[in-house]
């Protein structure tokens, strides 16, 4: 196995709002270069909203990049690349579906896509929902509803809920939570 990569150089070619572009030209085993592609992204929250009757908040939304709507978890980027993640998660609760929770607890950490981005998503559990009210940004659009844990991995495994980080956290929050005698 070789083990020897080093960086050589590291060239932005695009900054946008959300993801910055670089291609890393890389020296491998000291005897040949590559030209590798890296994304660089701040960072990202999301929450898995459980209502006292035990029912998961999700949201339904529009996805440019598959251009289509999507149901997912709430979920958004960071503020700055050291904002807690737990703060994020607690502002897109309230943000995404009016809700608000001062009992979040940690889930999972995910990465989403390791061959070329650096992206980081903490998922945690909100529990104790207190109404509040949408703060949607001027291009969310967002519907809301509650499901059942079985709805959704029905969901899942029929390949209506294909979010990577949604499926992640409902299979995890299942996995955790599920011999609790009460709703978590």
């Amino acid at each position: 196995m070789s083990g020897q990569i080093k960086r050589l150089n590291r060239e932005l070619k695009f900054k946008g709002k959300i993801i910055d572009f670089y291609q890393d030209t890389m020296e491998i085993d000291g005897d040949h270069t590559a030209v590798w592609d890296f994304i660089k992204h701040k960072g990202a929250a999301a929450v898995v909203p459980v209502t006292d009757e035990g029912k998961i908040l999700m949201v339904r939304q529009y996805r440019n990049a598959l251009e289509r709507y999507t149901l997912e978890i709430p979920a958004g980027a960071l503020d700055a690349e050291d904002e807690p993640g737990i703060d994020c998660a607690g502002r897109e609760l309230e943000e995404e579906t009016g809700y608000r929770s001062e009992d979040l607890d940690w889930l999972i950490t995910l990465r989403t896509t390791v061959a070329f981005c650096n992206e980081k998503i903490e998922v945690f559990v909100a529990r104790n929902l207190i109404p509040s009210k949408q703060h949607l940004d001027e291009d969310e659009f967002i519907d809301l509803k509650a499901y059942t844990i079985e709805e959704l991995k029905e969901k899942i495994f029929s390949g209506e809920i294909e979010d990577a980080k949604t499926v992640s956290a409902l299979l995890a929050y299942d996995t955790k939570y599920r011999n609790q005698t009460s709703p978590a």
